[in-house]
């Protein structure tokens, strides 16, 4: 037999230790899986926190996202909870900065990265990064726990209750649950962030001021097509197209690249423009490891462009070098939970209530060619149903992969509400281990009462 004709192989069976046993066990460090094991852990929960990479935060640290809320406007209602400390603890450590078109944090993505730290070691959760999710161990139809890999070989670690915070509904589809994922030639796309350094602050804010975009230029002249409610149409947003349609006329960029475009975060005194979430890919899969090679690989050869760009068209950014790209690509949409409860479009478009509310969030919808920002009070609950996945026990899910229909993904998947939904399934995983009881079953009474002890907004 020649290794060619090798279609499969039969892995040797093994004892895998159990290195550690836990009450709630957290997959995944990014804004749901960090607000799920501070909140178990406040709890009263022994809680460990399993991380690919060599720091937590996820979307904010490993992709650069920095705008946790730039949704927020003065009649914004929000929850209130982590999502606020987050904002708080990284201002208070300088890893914050006003951010430009809202009334929220900008979060510096490198500083986030101690911020979080301190966060998990002062509320006493059991760090675990540098461990990449294996398999979930599975008894009876009960998630005990998950196996890992890291330099050590695989590790078994146990838990009462486990927290699938890994974004793609990873722990939950291989224990059984019912999931789905968007067909890909309807996901929406994945981006790469990147940051600048040597802008000339001065110049560049000059160039904004004598041209200010507002939402209504993301439709882009044709390339995109944004829906608004209108009122956000004439609102500033900190939005570049332009210096991209005149590097293309001028044949600086090819001229495929009509999605070339979108939002700068901050530009600082030291020079650093933050946050550019210009380039977009279709068609990456976050669940295919070839696609998403594919992804890496050109969305940097496209950043290598969108720089030179740059610097040839954008007032104050003639001396400008790239400063860094995000750990990974930011992907917005995979595979979701067929949950208790799906959110709907009904739902986060007409403010949708629930007697099983676990958090607030304003209605803010970004995704699949809809944008409307929260300025007029607006708000849904999200139901504690909608992170319960059917077909296994013993599993809450936390962040983007929860329950929802697409235009109701548009709303949950943004970090302010994966934090909302961290924190509710945090609450009820410790209170689950405290009763003796499936987390699906804890009294939704019980959960509200720590939850607002916790300062979440829930109604």
């Amino acid at each position: 037999m020649t290794p060619s004709s090798i279609s499969t192989i039969t892995e040797p069976a093994r004892q895998v230790d159990v290195v550690a046993h836990f009450d709630v066990l957290v997959i995944g460090s990014g804004p749901g899986g960090l607000a799920a094991a501070l909140a178990a852990a406040r709890a009263g929960a022994r809680v460990g926190l399993v991380e690919r990479f060599g720091f937590f935060g996820g979307n904010i640290t490993a992709v650069g996202v920095e705008g946790l809320a730039w949704y927020r406007h003065e009649a914004t209602v929000e929850a209130g909870g982590i999502l606020v400390e987050l904002e708080a603890a990284a201002a208070a450590a300088g890893a914050a900065v006003p951010e430009g078109q809202s009334l929220s944090m900008e979060l510096d993505a490198e500083g986030f990265k101690a911020v979080a730290d301190e966060l998990v070691v002062e509320a006493g959760i059991t760090p675990m990064l540098h461990r990449t999710f294996a398999a979930p161990i599975v008894e009876a139809g009960r998630v005990r726990g998950v196996v890992v890999e890291s330099k050590a070989g695989r590790e078994a670690l146990l838990a009462e209750v486990t927290i699938d915070a890994t974004g793609d509904a990873d722990v939950a589809h291989r224990a059984g649950a019912v999931t789905r994922t968007t067909p890909v030639e309807d996901m929406m796309a994945a981006s790469v962030i990147f940051h600048l350094a040597g802008v000339d602050r001065r110049r560049f804010l000059d160039g904004v001021a004598a041209d200010p975009q507002t939402y209504a230029d993301w439709s882009g002249g044709g390339e995109w097509v944004v829906e608004t409610d209108g009122k956000e149409d004439g609102m500033f947003s900190p939005f570049l197209n332009k210096p991209f349609k005149a590097a293309i006329a001028d044949g600086l960029l090819p001229p495929e690249l009509v999605t070339i475009g979108g939002t700068w975060g901050a530009v600082h005194d030291s020079g650093e423009l933050t946050y550019l979430n210009l380039v977009h890919l279709d068609g990456i899969d976050g669940t295919d490891p070839d696609a998403l090679t594919r992804g890496e690989i050109e969305g940097r050869r496209q950043v290598r462009q969108v720089v030179e760009a740059i610097r040839r068209y954008v007032p104050g950014c003639e001396e400008s070098r790239l400063r860094n790209l995000g750990s990974t690509l930011g992907v917005r949409d995979t595979r979701k939970i067929v949950s208790a409860h799906d959110l709907t479009e009904a739902d986060v478009r007409n403010q949708g209530r629930f007697a099983d509310s676990i958090g607030i969030f304003p209605e803010f919808i970004d995704g699949y060619g809809i944008l409307i920002l929260p300025t007029t009070g607006r708000y849904f609950e999200v139901p504690f149903r909608s992170i319960t996945p059917i077909g296994v026990g013993g599993l809450l899910v936390a962040g983007r992969s929860s329950g929802g229909d697409r235009v109701a993904h548009a709303a949950t998947r943004n970090m302010a509400c994966c934090v909302v939904t961290g924190q509710g399934a945090g609450v009820a995983a410790a209170l689950a281990v405290r009763l003796g009881v499936d987390p699906t079953t804890v009294p939704i009474d019980e959960i509200h009462d720590e939850l607002r002890r916790q300062d979440v907004r829930l109604h």
